[in-house]
């Protein structure tokens, strides 16, 4: 993530979840573990010559969010790097690292039931970086653009007391990425994972 994109999306995420004063249970952080699972079809490539197929993984993930009333809030998504494996004709030609700051609005249905859904748009940013070439990439420079997407969320939260909670989500993001190898333009990948797990909250 370039510096300036960093910390614009940073001072977005201050201001909107430091708005106004906070108070007891305003806030609630988890700690994850989630799937992200591309699409079964992430595009073609080379003028349709290479299908080209992102494989999914696995990572802890966090979260806070800032409640602004008892419903409606504004989380922030935050991860260790994803690493996804990518074919092209069914062949291993890259490992490629990413990482998915999303910022949502979400609304709770029951926020203080012992079952509250959840629902939430948002704006995802996807860096790419530890690019590994091989297979038939070996000995060239694949780069991938950074991305930015829609995202949209949804979920149960499950209280266990006042303060502790299970969720379990699921998400979607809408991210693609234009594709050069070494420096030409090879095509868009479209990634548009459905990223889903469980997490343990806390609120405070």
């Amino acid at each position: 993530m370039n510096t300036r994109t960093a910390a614009t999306l940073a001072l977005l995420a201050v201001s909107l979840l430091g708005g106004t004063n906070a108070s007891a249970e305003d806030w609630t952080f988890k700690v994850g573990l989630h799937q992200v699972e591309p699409r079964s079809n992430n595009g073609v490539l080379a003028g349709g010559t290479l299908r080209a197929d992102v494989s999914g993984d696995w990572r802890p993930t966090f979260q806070i969010e800032r409640l602004l009333t008892p419903n409606w809030g504004i989380e922030l998504l935050a991860a260790t790097p994803f690493k996804h494996e990518v074919h092209l004709n069914g062949v291993s030609a890259a490992e490629v690292s990413h990482l998915p700051p999303t910022l949502s609005l979400l609304y709770h249905f029951n926020p203080t039931g012992r079952v509250s859904p959840f629902i939430g748009v948002g704006l995802n940013y996807t860096a790419f970086f530890d690019v590994n070439e091989r297979g038939p990439l070996a000995g060239t420079q694949l780069t991938l653009d950074k991305s930015w997407g829609a995202a949209a969320h949804a979920g149960l939260d499950f209280a266990i007391d006042e303060r502790w909670l299970v969720s379990v989500d699921l998400r979607w993001m809408d991210i693609d990425t234009d594709a050069r190898v070494n420096g030409v333009s090879v095509g868009t990948v479209n990634i548009d994972p459905l990223a889903y797990g469980v997490s343990l909250g806390y609120r405070f």
